[in-house]
């Protein structure tokens, strides 16, 4: 069994304490262990990040860029190794695997253009002889807290805008999916950053309330459950920090009775499935407008819903999907498909009970697709994080937006119409930070930005693009004024500008 290790001041280091077990989620078998950082270890990390960050915030933007191409240039060539780490610790199928590598690429090739970004303001002649000018500093330490669900995307997100902005960065990437965020690390040494400014701490809630309690940190980042989001940010806030808190997500789509009904369902079973539906943009509640239009919808979901093919990623790309993390994971699944056939919900795909040859003690879940599901059931208001997708039946356009509206969560939505006013009125009115017209999971690309509203987010600033150079630098403003000519005295008071 593998045993792994924190990435501390450029080098592998072994913990000194507790482990947890890192599980192939395909086979039920642990297949490595990961040190379980204390609050003194991450403190001296932190420390050691400090020392290496005064150098790396004096290095100019256009080096720091260089390192940023270098780091893409290395990311390409170990595409295939690092989505193999994705799907061996995930579960997820290597073309998805693939696809968490390339999403946090994208970020990296931005901030290959992070010199721009990182421009200030000028102002000459304000005043008599007097020019302004702001400049973007680093903050110094800043920490990224990532899950496990995007274990090379969401960690891109974080280091690669924190360290082109001059920041040294602590990571504490998931402890079920530790070792994408470990060979990233060594990528980046290859690429040439300096030891030390990127600290690898692996880690469980002790590592974490260090972190928010480290008064060198000066800035959070995390994504995760909304609970977690909310106690990290309330916390990290409390100690002076600043914080981008992202949660969890419950997202619809609207079907409305002009849509392509073929085309909607493909992006239902895609969005819905998945990953597993371990994503906080998967499409988990299908809103069809009318009775014709869920009729139709639901005919079609059945027989592609029928036909996903789960199994481990070593299958091949044909596997539409692969197992979800945790036995615990299955059985919080299951339980919540059991609360949604005891509140009356009609399950027409059931997904319970899921075994695979060869493969019996993985943690997958067969898909299940839900019709006739209402707001008050659990299977609606709780977050699955699983291969499920509940259908919630509407009368008309201003039901389905208002059900939308409602929720607590407002992460991502979409709709699917062929009408432009439709599509125009429920971009502008809805309440939710991204918005898919017909495009089922409307992931920004890099140089947006990626950021939910309500119970999905928690702080001012979303993540990557403009937002994460924001975040990642204070702005300083200079007045400065030369004197020319002899002047005399002193002045007491503020002089109206001529």
């Amino acid at each position: 069994m593998e045993t792994l290790h924190h990435w501390i001041n450029g080098a592998r280091v072994k913990g000194s304490g507790r482990m947890a077990d890192v599980y192939n989620p395909a086979t039920g078998e642990v297949q490595a262990q990961v040190p379980l950082a204390s609050k003194a270890e991450l403190d001296e990390a932190v420390a050691k990040a400090a020392e290496a960050q005064v150098a790396w915030g004096a290095t100019n933007p256009q080096r720091r860029a260089r390192v940023m191409m270098k780091f893409g240039q290395l990311i390409n060539e170990h595409m295939d190794e690092l989505a193999e780490l994705v799907s061996k610790e995930h579960g997820k199928t290597l073309p998805d695997g693939r696809g968490d590598v390339q999403r946090g690429l994208e970020v990296v090739e931005v901030c290959m253009g992070g010199p721009s970004l990182l421009k200030g303001e000028f102002t000459d002649d304000g005043g008599p002889g007097i020019d302004l000018y702001s400049m973007r500093q680093p903050l110094g330490v800043v920490a990224g807290i990532t899950p496990f669900n995007f274990p090379a995307m969401i960690p891109l997100w974080k280091m690669a805008p924190a360290l082109t902005c001059g920041n040294a960065m602590v990571l504490k990437p998931s402890e079920r999916c530790p070792s994408t965020a470990l060979r990233l690390a060594e990528l980046l040494q290859e690429a040439g950053l300096p030891d030390g400014v990127l600290q690898v701490v692996n880690g469980d809630k002790e590592a974490v309330d260090a972190i928010l309690d480290n008064e060198t940190i000066q800035g959070v980042g995390f994504v995760g459950s909304t609970p977690i989001a909310q106690y990290i940010y309330g916390r990290a806030a409390n100690n002076g920090k600043r914080a981008q808190c992202f949660g969890g997500a419950k997202n619809h789509m609207i079907i409305m009775p002009d849509a392509d009904i073929d085309k909607a369902a493909d992006a239902l079973v895609g969005a819905g499935y998945g990953a597993a539906g371990e994503r906080c943009m998967a499409i988990s509640v299908a809103v069809p407008v009318g009775k014709e239009t869920a009729d139709a919808l639901i005919e079609k979901l059945v027989p592609r819903v029928e036909k996903l093919k789960v199994g481990p990623y070593t299958s091949g790309e044909e596997v539409d999907y692969g197992p979800v993390i945790t036995a615990a994971s299955k059985a919080r699944i299951e339980k919540l498909i059991d609360s949604g056939v005891d509140a009356g919900a009609k399950l027409v795909v059931d997904g319970r009970g899921f075994k695979l040859q060869g493969y019996e003690n993985g943690f997958f879940v067969g898909p299940s697709l839900f019709d006739d599901v209402t707001p008050d059931m659990e299977i609606y208001r709780e977050e699955i994080f699983g291969p499920v997708l509940s259908t919630v039946r509407t009368e008309s356009y201003e039901e389905a937006l208002k059900l939308t509206m409602d929720n607590p969560y407002g992460n991502g939505t979409a709709i699917y119409t062929a009408d432009g006013d439709t599509a125009r009125d429920f971009a502008h009115r809805v309440n939710v930070g991204m918005v898919g017209i017909n495009f089922p999971i409307p992931v920004p690309l890099s140089y947006h930005t990626f950021g939910g509203w309500k119970k999905s987010a928690f702080g001012d600033l979303n993540q990557y693009g403009p937002d994460a150079f924001r975040f990642y630098t204070k702005t300083k403003t200079v007045t400065a004024r030369w004197f020319s000519g002899i002047k005399e005295g002193g002045e007491f008071n503020f002089k109206a500008m001529d």
